[in-house]
């Protein structure tokens, strides 16, 4: 028999994992889906078509009718908060795959608290934009046991992902511990790409070749971020892709990393991190990554929005 999915959190990248689990993963139940702000929970299951969904009002109610439940939350406060809330119930022979990023620490805990209760726990944090999860084009980073990954594996490349990395046999800390180092890539990507383009701005060079000599040299993120600061898109949305909360979660992640590994030096990223904050001065809760551009500029004696 055919096992019953649940998903918990639909923020930008769970809606789109969700969407490509209903149209590509060949399931014969409907997907329960659940939000703690339901409206988001209803208008995904209206979107997806009658039958496709079910949306529960509790974790409580996610839990009793699951066998293989998706975490796909914003920090690990709420990772934690959800899963205790998950454990008070029998769970045994159930799977918890949690894709959030999260501190590996918090990976490997829950993992233990979870395998106590007599079930099982995938870390499989993604990697990619919420265009990519929405067309199915993710990476899949998956840890843990190897039969649990393989009840995984049905939903990962082809459904919601391109491509897997697997840790096999190996502690869910290592998945997350590999997001959070990716996503420091990103994080020095934005700063590098807000440098950049301000000094061309400043010397008198100009940004227009500057952003085609991107676009030809670095086709894919590094030509989208620009083109999303360029476009002036990094103060104007209202809804932030990578929200300035989250990145500067994802640094602090990385950066205590890096101490307790030795005092290891992540000075790219600490300069990241400091324009972040100014991010969040200006723009408060709606900041978003490459916001970056604008502190930067503000650092240089630009206005913080460009083309004004």
């Amino acid at each position: 028999m055919a096992p019953q999915l649940a998903w918990i959190g639909l923020g930008n990248m769970g809606r789109g994992m969700c969407k490509n689990l209903v149209e590509k993963g060949k399931l014969d139940k409907a997907l329960i889906i659940y939000n703690r702000t339901k409206k988001r929970a209803d208008d995904l299951a209206e979107k997806l078509g009658a039958g496709n969904t079910k949306v529960a009002g509790t974790v409580d109610e996610v839990v009793a009718g699951s066998d293989i439940i998706f975490t796909c939350l914003g920090d690990d406060k709420a990772v934690n908060a959800t899963i205790d809330t998950a454990l008070q119930q029998d769970v045994k022979g159930k799977l918890f795959v949690d894709c959030s990023t999260v501190h590996p620490e918090t990976s490997n805990a829950l993992a233990k608290r979870i395998g106590k209760k007599g079930a099982e726990f995938v870390a499989m944090p993604v990697f990619g934009a919420p265009a990519m999860a929405d067309a199915g084009s993710l990476i899949c980073v998956l840890a843990g046991p190897s039969s649990s990954i393989a009840k995984v594996k049905p939903y990962t490349t082809g459904v919601v992902g391109r491509a897997d990395i697997d840790y096999a046999d190996q502690e869910p800390g290592k998945a997350t511990l590999l997001k959070v180092i990716g996503n420091t890539f990103i994080i020095n990507m934005v700063e590098s790409l807000a440098e950049g383009l301000t000094l061309a701005e400043i010397s008198g060079l100009g940004t227009d070749n500057l952003h085609k000599w991107i676009e030809v040299m670095f086709p894919g993120p590094y030509a989208a971020y620009s083109d999303r600061m360029l476009a002036g898109d990094y103060y104007k949305r209202e809804e932030p892709l990578f929200a300035v909360d989250l990145a500067r979660k994802d640094a602090g992640h990385a950066l205590d990393i890096a101490k307790k590994a030795g005092n290891a030096k992540m000075g790219a990223l600490e300069a990241a991190d400091s324009h972040l904050v100014a991010v969040k001065e200006h723009l408060g809760a709606k900041g978003d990554l490459p916001s970056i551009y604008g502190a930067v500029r503000q650092e240089n004696g630009l206005k913080f929005e460009n083309g004004d």
